[in-house]
């Protein structure tokens, strides 16, 4: 089954910029030559595939899916700094080559929305979770269970986008933000939850089973 996916393949946040660049990319073309605009189309090339936006097939086992596409830079036990009680937090690094869109991980409603400033230092590193920029969803689970879904901002990102509202309803793999640049997301899951990533795991958002439910 196919993940709700009401926008575009090219992300709609990227438009702005591939309008100008190739806008710059024929006015450069016509009055300096194909090898002055060269450059121009280089970078044109690499916004276009950073803006992208692919539908995904959700998986087939039920659980909680992964929010962003990346690597797996953390999988450990820590308190949740949103609701306050011991979790297992679950971190997706996304790189300049990966797709930025963020999706909801679970069916739930959203209780909470907290936005941090902050500075913005290496996603990468785990200090990023408390230093850098950052808005976390509180989301109440359809089987009552809460956990907690943090857009971290990165070294060169600085722009976190939110799309949504308290009390609105998420189902998995649904768009619902997305970050510009180099970042992560921060998963925040019960104790209980059975994880099925490790460290250095590949991860797509809205396909990837992150973790099930546990008891």
């Amino acid at each position: 089954m196919k993940a709700p996916y009401p926008y575009p393949i090219i992300a709609r946040e990227g438009w702005p910029y591939l309008i100008g660049l190739t806008l710059l990319c024929v006015l450069v073309t016509q009055f300096l030559g194909l090898s002055f605009a060269t450059p121009f189309f280089v970078v044109w090339l690499f916004v276009l595939q950073f803006f992208r936006d692919p539908p995904r097939e959700l998986p087939s086992e039920p659980g909680i899916v992964s929010p962003a596409d990346g690597r797996i830079v953390a999988v450990l036990p820590c308190q949740d700094p949103y609701l306050n009680c011991p979790a297992i937090k679950v971190s997706v690094f996304m790189n300049v080559f990966n797709v930025h869109s963020n999706r909801s991980p679970v069916n739930g409603v959203i209780e909470d929305i907290r936005y941090f400033p902050g500075s913005f230092v290496n996603a990468d590193l785990d200090k990023a979770s408390e230093a850098n920029e950052r808005n976390a969803l509180v989301i109440v689970a359809e089987n009552g269970q809460r956990l907690s879904c943090v857009q971290v901002a990165g070294l060169i990102a600085r722009r976190i986008l939110c799309y949504v509202k308290v009390g609105q309803r998420l189902t998995p793999g649904e768009r619902y933000g997305f970050i510009r640049f180099g970042s992560r997301v921060d998963l925040y899951l019960p104790t209980t939850s059975v994880i099925k990533v490790a460290i250095g795991d590949r991860v797509w958002a809205g396909s990837t089973l992150l973790a099930k439910w546990g008891e």
